[in-house]
């Protein structure tokens, strides 16, 4: 067996997932040829902007789907969505999925705020956690991450895995080079995210000069909700970009 099929096979085991046969992947995705897919991409995407628009003024907060209601990062993500929809009135966004997602769209419901979810169709079952009150389920994942990223006042992270880290050096990147204006990107969890700033700065700035001084002042990193707090309500409201 091929080396990667081996790691996919073994990473679907340890979450539980059975493997699919070819006839379940072919009907899992019925897109089979160009044009229907452009339209159905455009169309995914004009609706997951429309969807957003509904809400003008929000935060979108990124994490692991692995941190369950025990960990201490889920309950930050709590806290934090019940803050930031009582004191600024802003929606919060996440994946609608479980674990920082779950906290963060729990916390925003308790605070009786805006909960939203952007949820994803994958071949296996992902649910769109109960403490979302309204979302839209995306068939791409690259539509949803554009929905993700669209006019957001901030956006904070939490300890993830590879696709935490993808979304938040997507973002810095978009508004480094000038592809969205500039609005708060906060990172939450020092002991996750200040080994990664050391990486962007003695690796990236320092070792191989690959960044520039400024990028790194990009984000923010803190714990401190009143800080947090303070940095969205600072913020100028986004224009469409």
């Amino acid at each position: 067996m091929d080396k990667n099929k081996k790691t996919v096979n073994l990473q679907q085991k340890n979450l539980g997932i059975k493997p699919l046969t070819m006839k379940e992947i072919s009907d899992a995705c019925p897109i089979d040829n160009r044009e229907t897919r452009g339209k159905k991409v455009g169309q995914e995407i004009s609706d997951g902007l429309a969807f957003i628009r509904k809400y003008p003024k929000s935060v979108s907060i990124f994490g692991s789907a692995k941190l369950d209601k025990d960990n201490l990062y889920y309950e930050k993500a709590r806290s934090l969505a019940k803050k930031i929809v009582q004191e600024t009135g802003y929606a919060v966004t996440s994946g609608g999925g479980p674990g920082i997602m779950e906290g963060a769209n729990r916390g925003a419901s308790e605070g009786g705020g805006d909960s939203l979810g952007l949820g994803i169709e994958l071949p296996y079952e992902q649910r769109i956690n109960p403490y979302v009150t309204d979302s839209f389920e995306f068939y791409y994942f690259f539509t949803r991450k554009v929905s993700l990223a669209f006019s957001a006042e901030a956006y904070i992270y939490f300890p993830g895995g590879l696709g935490t880290l993808d979304e938040f050096f997507e973002i810095v990147t978009l508004v480094q080079t000038g592809k969205i204006q500039k609005v708060p990107i906060i990172l939450v969890g020092d002991e996750y995210w200040k080994p990664i700033d050391t990486l962007i700065r003695e690796h990236l700035l320092e070792k191989f000069g690959t960044i520039d001084e400024e990028d790194v002042e990009l984000y923010t990193i803190t714990e401190d909700e009143d800080e947090i707090i303070k940095i969205i309500e600072s913020a100028p409201l986004r224009k469409e970009d």
